[in-house]
């Protein structure tokens, strides 16, 4: 959402990516609620993600307040983030499958590592980089997110690395969105006509997915985004 609002309808960065961050928390918060009931989401590991990712949220909060009272225009940092987050994830959507077949082989004794010893910190340690992602650009809670449980946690089930992701998703983009309310990169009107209009937005979303094999959809959003990251890069 935040690139179509920067590049289709010439929004400032910062209100594009603080008006989308609460349009996300809102948006989500009902899937929030589905997955729990189902009993598809692992707290422990949305606790660990939080753990690194809420307070990373607030001091990018903290600096970009800072860089305002300085005087420092950080239109051009959450553009760069943004170009960042969308080339990343555009990665991600194309290498998914690779990326989780590498977290299952265990062959490899840096893998088995990971998975042994090191599987909490690192997971903390991706909660603050998305954190800090997702803060400057409201990319990253959804795809990237996804595909580090995915190479963390090989063995949970799909089912459950989204409801996870969805899980930790939520409070972070919220925190996020909320930080952005305080430094006033929040535009009501366009978060009320977005929330509107992703009503009849995902009823007609939802229709034509299932019509469409991923093999066809995932590559054609990934060179979407790949060619947005660049377009926002240069």
């Amino acid at each position: 959402m935040t690139p179509i609002l920067v590049l289709g309808f010439g929004i400032m960065p910062a209100i594009a990516v603080g008006t989308d961050l609460l349009y996300a928390a809102v948006t989500k918060s009902g899937g929030l609620f589905v997955h729990n009931k189902k009993g598809t989401i692992e707290w422990r590991i949305v606790g660990l993600l939080s753990l690194g990712s809420i307070p990373a949220a607030l001091m990018a909060v903290v600096m970009l307040k800072h860089l305002e009272n300085s005087g420092i225009d950080y239109n051009n940092l959450i553009t760069t983030a943004l170009s960042i987050a969308l080339i990343l994830t555009s990665i991600v959507l194309l290498f998914k499958e690779q990326l989780h077949r590498l977290g299952e082989n265990e062959r490899f004794d840096a893998i088995r590592a990971l998975h042994s010893q090191l599987q909490t910190p690192i997971t903390i340690l991706a909660g603050i980089v998305l954190g800090i992602l997702v803060t400057l650009s409201s990319v990253g809670a959804g795809a990237l997110g996804a595909a580090i449980l995915f190479f963390l946690y090989p063995r949970l089930p799909s089912i459950k690395i989204v409801g996870t992701d969805l899980a930790h998703a939520v409070p972070l983009t919220a925190v996020a969105g909320l930080g952005h309310l305080q430094l006033g990169t929040i535009d009501m009107s366009m978060l009320l006509s977005l929330l509107i209009g992703s009503l009849p937005g995902i009823y007609l979303g939802s229709h034509i997915a299932i019509r469409l094999p991923e093999k066809i959809i995932r590559p054609a959003l990934a060179s979407m985004l790949l060619l947005i990251g660049v377009r926002l890069a240069i």
